[in-house]
């Protein structure tokens, strides 16, 4: 058996739950798993239907998006994985999706706005959106580039990617991460949900206000925070 067989297994069920919580049409996503002992990330295949996926075919690759192990070409976006697991060392897991409403805003180039309690459990700043990207990283090393226009976008607001653990790439999706994939996947549910419901909050009320900061800080606290009592 691979040594990596851990993180294969890892990847292949979370990239499994991307089609079954409604965050991926056809192959349009990504879900990876790293083991920083062996310094190794597990990836989904390029353009393989998740139907025919299988822990054995998800690829092993080192931080400079070198394959180790596997027959298959690796996804597209692999070089942004490799970069944001090079430089952000307590990530365990990366999902990369082109989910509806999340890829809406990301599209409008536009942050999605704190409304409610629900952004508030789990983020206490407005989900950010990345500024597109200059023409001459466009047309060099694209998906090596993503990975620093999400790692520039929150150095430049100040943000800790231990707190905020989901972006949109302006013009292209949104990114999720966090210390295990299992957690990617579910930071990457709750980017789409909170961006849904955005979009909807606006629908109602277009002049919908931002959630005050008192019911922001004590649903973010409750569950986060030194003394949270959120949960068992």
């Amino acid at each position: 058996m691979s040594k990596y067989q851990h993180i294969k297994e890892e990847a292949y069920a979370a990239n499994m739950q991307l089609p079954e919580l409604g965050l991926v049409l056809f192959t349009f996503g990504n879900a990876s798993a790293v083991d920083r002992n062996l310094a190794a990330f597990a990836i989904k295949p390029s353009g393989v239907p998740y139907a025919e996926l299988s822990p054995d075919k998800m690829v092993i690759l080192d931080y400079d998006a070198k394959v180790i192990e596997g027959d298959l070409r690796p996804s597209s976006d692999t070089k942004t994985h490799a970069v944001l697991y090079k430089e952000w060392d307590k990530i365990g897991g990366i999902v990369h999706t082109h989910s509806t409403y999340g890829t809406s805003w990301a599209q409008a180039i536009k942050d999605v706005p704190i409304f409610g309690t629900t952004h508030a459990d789990h983020l206490t700043v407005d989900i950010p959106c990345a500024p597109p990207m200059k023409d001459e990283y466009i047309e060099g090393d694209y998906e090596h580039m993503t990975g620093y226009q999400i790692i520039d976008c929150l150095k430049e607001r100040g943000l800790s990617y231990e707190e905020v653990e989901m972006i949109l790439v302006g013009s292209h999706a949104p990114f999720s991460w966090g210390k295990t994939v299992a957690k990617a996947v579910y930071n990457s549910a709750v980017c789409e949900e909170c961006a849904r419901m955005a979009f909807l909050t606006l629908q109602v009320n277009p002049k919908a206000a931002r959630l005050k900061d008192t019911l922001i800080n004590k649903h973010y606290q409750r569950k986060h925070g030194k003394d949270a009592y959120y949960g068992q």
